[in-house]
């Protein structure tokens, strides 16, 4: 008999054994115990033989297209054991997980994946935000007056000063607290991914994360002054060969300004992993901004 009901301490083992027979994901383990009301929010199919299916979810405060934040509850680590499946248990867990969720007072859902039907029955919808790729642009020369240096994530204060202020009003990215400094952003973009921070008489003023393939570069997340650090990439790549790129920019201003400096033709990538549900708000106005940005350091 299955029993749909929230996790608990002892549930433990169980649901990293259904994650690791479900996925190959190394962030999932450390960024759920770094959640200290996790169980409350883990909703579980649970037989006698364990758990058959898993759903759960993370507040975040997330900005708003007003100005503010909204609470929103993220969805992650949506599992169904290979022999349990396509018996309704996502979806029966969903439904429990939406009404802790407007018992807590999320405005709405967000949630990324590659199966939206999974959660389309469910009231997910999917949101396309679109980011630039193409041709690197040619090495400039470099600006005598600010240095470009190799950064780690054990440097986040001064990450986190330029972030907020970089963000402060960028609809869908998330509010960082130190722990999400200190666990979050560590697990998405510690090595292999290379973080930069450009200096300007001594103090920072903008850092970019980026992660080299074969081919090609991929910049996860920049803030602040840009024109120096897409120098340092172009260069960067002229000496390993590589020729492609593509940067999760958002479409204003400031970032079409310093955009030819890293890419030399440009298409748009468009992106449709995301999914909101409503559920005490309205998520369009937010995803649907065109300064929208959500950095891959705050997936669930």
């Amino acid at each position: 008999m299955i029993r749909f009901r929230t996790a608990t301490p002892a549930d433990r083992e169980a649901l990293y054994r259904t994650w690791a027979e479900c996925f190959d994901a190394p962030h999932v383990v450390p960024l759920y115990e770094s959640d200290p009301g996790r169980y409350g929010r883990t909703f579980v199919a649970a037989g006698d033989d364990g758990i058959h299916a898993v759903v759960y979810y993370v507040p975040r405060r997330i900005r708003n297209a007003s100005g503010g934040t909204d609470l929103v509850g993220g969805v992650a680590d949506v599992a169904t054991r290979p022999d349990a499946r396509g018996r309704g248990h996502v979806r029966r867990l969903l439904g429990m997980a939406v009404d802790d969720m407007a018992a807590a007072g999320c405005a709405w859902s967000l949630l990324f994946t590659g199966t939206p039907g999974v959660y389309a029955g469910s009231g997910w919808s999917v949101f396309e935000l679109t980011h630039p790729a193409g041709v690197l642009a040619r090495p400039g020369a470099a600006d005598p007056l600010t240095r470009v240096r190799p950064a780690t994530t054990a440097e986040w204060p001064l990450l986190a000063a330029l972030y907020e202020r970089h963000n402060a009003n960028r609809p869908l990215t998330t509010v960082r607290g130190p722990d999400d400094w200190k666990v979050r952003v560590p697990v998405w973009y510690g090595p292999p991914v290379e973080l930069t921070v450009a200096e300007r008489g001594g103090e920072a003023v903008g850092y970019l994360a980026a992660r080299w393939h074969p081919g090609s570069v991929e910049i996860l997340e920049t803030a602040g002054e840009q024109a120096a650090l897409f120098r340092t990439v172009t260069a960067e790549a002229a000496r390993r060969g590589v020729t492609h790129g593509s940067a999760r920019l958002p479409a204003d201003e400031p970032a079409s300004a310093a955009l030819p400096l890293l890419l030399s033709r440009v298409e748009q990538v468009v992106d449709a992993t995301g999914m909101v549900r409503p559920i005490l708000g309205d998520p369009a106005p937010v995803v649907g901004s065109p300064a929208a940005v959500h950095w891959p350091a705050d997936y669930f």
